[in-house]
């Protein structure tokens, strides 16, 4: 046993010195050949295993490996300029956004595919029982504890309900998030995607759909998925919109489970990885095991490239990926967004239920035919609210906040400490309007607080040193000054009321 923990110790000992020698090279030559390394060991490796040992960290390294003969050249290959919108595409891209419902040749396309997988027309009134029956069994299953759920939508009539009912508002809502991503410099001139559990290619399809909005970007995506319905599904959408010379290339999904990352190629350096609405459908794996995953494919994370991961606004979801992203971040990757640590220190995100909202979009044919019945309202799925992060390796975070020094500002974890008292805050703005016309309600965070805190604006005590409260976009940093702090013992949590004297700053727009 001693003699087998020994070299074990040899070969991590031997990893170490070989990938710390490819960095030392990669410093000193632009390009030089993998067996190169060998002089500077002290135990030899063939190129294979050099190779296999450094393939996992190319991205990590900002490196690239072409193979030559038997060998390999390695390389750090010059990184695509990062995308500006012009004044055009501006505007282009608000029309976009204000666009309701998904192109009609996609609507088509999920009809035709319906039709031509069940063999009858999709509005046979036995086909949309059938669909009714898959959507409600999928939205019991959802409501179920974690623990509980299946969330199978691989096959049959889970497939096509997923189509009918989930797809429109998952394409739509991508849309936004795109166009965060553009607007904030994080696109590239050409761009490497990979999208992990693509099911029926939601965000490629919706990818392609938005990259028409820009002049001069192009980008290749890769995607994974388990379900062969859903592959095929995918191809059948995507062949719906392609167009002879696309600005996105869209490559064949590989079929393989992503909690296998070692199952499949992938490429070295992706520029935007997604997670969209699949780490909470692990419910098998604990938080810790989820985080090591996403962890595992960060490797292959280009060195200025950003994770995104999407979850449903459902409370239970939502705080969870807010635990899920604290653990990435203790494993060394930064918060672009949306989160603020205003303090420099890190959330209790066990009560933090965050979420985006947006229009709400048009229903299709296929919602309003299937809505004709004695309960319409579980067959039309419009509403737009949605909990995502973004994340990055390179420290880069959206917004920062630099408070003076001589700005008397109280933290939140203080609030308990202050009840009955007004006091001045600064807090990222971090829901849409949580209350009714009488009282509007929005969520702050500095990154501080063990208990949620509100923001309570009575529609009557609305003026203009605080309206700011109510349109600052969500995420936003505010400075609010001479708050009441009350405690809610129904709900053990804080409120703070903003009155007429409440005055309501961004300090970073």
């Amino acid at each position: 046993m001693y003699e087998c923990l020994r070299q074990r110790f040899r070969q991590i000992m031997a990893a170490k010195q070989f990938l710390s020698t490819v960095k030392y090279v990669a410093g000193t030559k632009p390009v030089f050949l993998l067996s190169e390394i060998a002089a500077y060991l002290d135990d030899p490796l063939t190129v294979g295993q050099m190779y296999a040992a450094l393939q996992p960290h190319l991205a990590g390294f900002g490196l690239s490996a072409l193979k030559t003969g038997e060998d390999y050249t390695i390389s750090r290959p010059q990184q695509s300029p990062l995308y500006t919108l012009n004044t055009a595409e501006e505007k282009r891209l608000a029309a976009y956004l204000s666009l309701g419902s998904m192109p009609s040749v996609l609507e088509d396309a999920i009809e035709q595919y319906i039709t031509r997988k069940t063999g009858k027309d999709w509005s046979d009134p036995i086909i949309l029982e059938r669909l009714r029956h898959a959507i409600v069994a999928q939205k019991d299953d959802y409501w179920k504890p974690a623990d509980k759920r299946s969330l199978q939508y691989t096959k049959g009539y889970a497939v096509l309900g997923y189509l009918a009912y989930h797809f429109p508002v998952y394409f739509m809502q991508a849309r936004y998030l795109f166009a965060q991503l553009a607007r904030d410099g994080l696109l590239k001139r050409d761009m490497t995607v990979l999208d992990l559990g693509t099911g029926p290619g939601v965000m490629p399809l919706a990818l392609e759909d938005f990259w028409r909005c820009l002049d001069n970007a192009r980008a290749t995506v890769s995607s994974i998925e388990r379900s062969k319905e859903n592959i095929e599904a995918f191809g059948a959408l995507a062949r719906s919109i392609a167009t002879p010379d696309p600005q996105v290339t869209i490559e064949p999904p590989k079929e393989a489970d992503i909690t296998s990352p070692g199952d499949v190629l992938l490429p070295d350096r992706i520029d935007l990885m997604i997670f969209s609405n699949v780490l909470n459908e692990l419910a098998g794996l604990p938080l810790a095991k989820r985080a090591d995953l996403v962890m595992t494919y960060a490797e292959r994370l280009a060195p200025d490239g950003t994770i995104l991961i999407i979850e449903p606004a459902e409370e239970v979801t939502s705080t969870g990926l807010r635990a899920m992203s604290l653990a990435l971040k203790k494993r060394g990757l930064s918060i672009y967004a949306p989160c603020t640590f205003v303090w420099g220190t890190n959330c209790t995100p066990d009560r933090c239920w965050s979420f985006q909202t947006a229009p709400s979009i048009r229903p299709t044919r296929i919602m309003n035919t299937l809505a004709s019945c004695n309960e319409p309202f579980r067959y039309v799925n419009t509403d737009i609210k949605y909990s995502y992060v973004m994340l990055r390796k390179d420290g880069k975070v959206r917004t920062s906040c630099n408070i003076p020094k001589e700005m008397k500002a109280l933290r939140l974890s203080k609030v308990h400490l202050n009840v009955g008292k007004r006091i001045t805050v600064v807090a990222a703005k971090m829901s849409e309007d949580l209350g009714d016309k009488e009282t509007h309600i929005f969520r702050l965070c500095d990154g501080s607080a063990e208990k949620p805190v509100y923001a309570m604006l009575p529609a009557f005590h609305i003026m203009p040193s605080n309206r700011e409260l109510g349109i600052a976009p969500y995420g936003t940093i505010l400075e609010i000054r001479n708050v009441l702090v009350r405690y809610n013992p129904d709900h053990d949590a804080y409120n703070l009321f903003v009155s007429r004297d409440t005055m309501v700053i961004p300090l970073v727009k």
